[in-house]
């Protein structure tokens, strides 16, 4: 018997995106620059779990109810870090003698805000290149229509975060087992995928953001933001935290998608 189609939903930004909206949905939420890449590598590193604010008052109001022995406020403002904060945003910092069985409040311009109002999904993930093949293997895994929320940059379009919902769509869709029903915003990024995809690394250093982040020193956050499934943990919300998405049943392998990425040799810029 043929399996129904998935239906899936791209939206480029989140400001016409209401909470009800998403109740009871899956929904996939993408900030490649960087906050769903340094949630992947806070948890990849051994982070009890990590709690988005949408604001400063929240991020400290949750953190005065917490053991300050193991509970850290990361998170940044235009890119850098929040004075009185322990970690700013890049993924660099998360390392394991930082955030090993911590607690952390997360606080960013842009991601954070998308993912404690997704409160009301049935279930959330957090995607970016380093766990795209994870990511796109739990949609299939699950089986479930589902919602695709690009954060965007001040609530407008971001390239690397359409980019990334278009290689979702196109992996997800190169699985014979897989039918899919796609909206305009999901044809679009899948176009866009084709169109700016070849190579990622690239893409990173060239678009806005990635630009406004090189100029302020974080050059070496995009190169390892770019890394395809180099952190192959699919961060899930539940309770309002994010931890680890239970073990996948099959191996992290995807057909390789239309529109191959390629490799960039490390950068040598200091943070």
């Amino acid at each position: 018997m043929k399996k129904p189609a998935l239906h899936v939903e791209v939206n480029f930004t989140p400001f016409q995106i209401d909470e009800m909206q998403l109740k009871d949905r899956t929904v996939v939420i993408i900030d490649v620059l960087r906050s769903c890449t340094t949630i992947s590598m806070a948890l990849q590193n051994g982070a009890k779990e990590i709690i988005p604010a949408k604001n400063i008052e929240t991020a400290m109001r949750i953190s005065t109810g917490l053991d300050s022995a193991v509970t850290l406020r990361g998170g940044e403002r235009n890119g850098k870090m929040i004075e009185g904060f322990n970690l700013g945003n890049s993924p660099h910092e998360y390392t394991e003698a930082a955030v090993n069985g911590k607690t952390i409040i997360l606080l960013t311009t842009n991601g954070t805000k998308v993912m404690a109002g997704s409160r009301l999904a049935r279930r959330a993930f957090l995607a970016s290149f380093v766990n795209l093949s994870a990511v796109v293997l739990s949609l299939r895994e699950i089986g479930d229509s589902f919602t695709i929320i690009c954060s965007g940059k001040e609530s407008r379009f971001s390239l690397e975060d359409a980019v990334c919902a278009g290689r979702i769509v196109n992996a997800l869709g190169a699985h014979k087992d897989v039918q899919l029903a796609l909206d305009d915003g999901a044809t679009a990024a899948s176009g866009l995928d084709k169109a700016f995809g070849k190579n990622i690394p690239k893409m990173l250093h060239q678009c806005e953001h990635g630009q406004y982040l090189a100029s302020i020193g974080f050059e070496r956050d995009l190169d390892l933001c770019g890394k395809i499934d180099s952190i192959p943990v699919v961060p899930s919300l539940a309770g309002g935290v994010f931890k680890k998405w239970k073990p996948l049943a099959i191996t992290l392998a995807v057909p390789a998608p239309a529109v191959k990425s390629t490799a960039s040799k490390s950068s040598s810029n200091k943070k």
